[in-house]
C-alpha cells in the first residue's frame, strides 16, 4: 500500500478553476493527492472502478466536485466507506442546485458538504487534512501551524489597519 492520499474527482475539467484552492491547500500541507475527471452519469463504471482502485492503493479521503445535478459525491460515497467530501460547483442557479444535490444524501451514505465553489474547495482540503491528521501527528502539527499562521496574518492586517487609521487622526 502506498502513502495515504486524497483523491479529488471532478465531474468536468471546467470545474478545475473552482477546485484549485483545494490543490493549493493540500500541496501547502504536504498531502499527496490525485485528480481525475469522471462523471457519475456519463462514466459511472469508470468512476466506480477508480474509487475501488484508490481504496486499495491507500486513499484516505475522497473530495468530489460537481455542478448542476452534482451526483458525483453520492456515487463515490456509495462505492466506499472512506470519508467523502462534496464541493458544490457553481455551474448554474448560483450553485444552489449543486448544493442541494450534494447535501441531500440518504441516511447511511454520508457526504460531508462544504460551501459552493472556491471557498468550499479550500475547506474541503482542510477538512480532509483534519481527518487524515487523526492518524498522523506530523500532519496534525502542520494543520495547527497553518491555523496559527492564518490567525497571525489576520492580527497583522488589523495592526496595519489600526496604524493607518491612527495616522489620519
Amino acid at each position: 500500500m502506498s502513502k495515504p492520499f486524497v483523491a479529488i474527482l471532478m465531474g468536468s475539467d471546467s470545474d478545475l478553476p473552482q477546485v484549485e484552492p483545494a490543490l493549493d491547500t493540500l500541496s501547502k500541507l504536504k498531502i499527496p493527492y490525485e485528480v481525475k475527471v469522471t462523471s457519475a452519469h456519463r462514466t459511472p463504471e469508470i468512476t466506480h472502478s477508480y474509487v475501488k482502485d484508490a481504496d486499495k492503493r491507500g486513499c484516505s479521503v475522497f473530495i468530489c466536485a460537481a455542478g448542476m445535478a452534482a451526483h458525483l459525491a453520492g456515487a463515490v460515497a456509495a462505492a466506499t466507506t472512506k470519508p467523502v467530501i462534496g464541493i458544490p460547483i457553481n455551474a448554474s442557479m448560483n450553485g444552489l442546485d449543486s448544493l442541494l444535490s450534494t447535501v441531500q444524501m440518504p441516511g447511511g451514505i454520508p457526504v460531508a458538504t462544504v460551501a459552493i465553489g472556491k471557498a468550499g474547495a479550500k475547506n474541503a482540503a482542510y477538512l480532509a487534512a483534519q481527518m487524515m491528521s487523526l492518524a498522523d501527528s506530523e500532519l496534525a502539527q502542520r494543520v495547527k501551524d497553518d491555523r496559527a499562521a492564518n490567525a497571525k496574518a489576520v492580527q497583522e492586517k488589523d495592526a496595519a489597519l489600526q496604524a493607518r487609521l491612527a495616522q489620519k487622526d
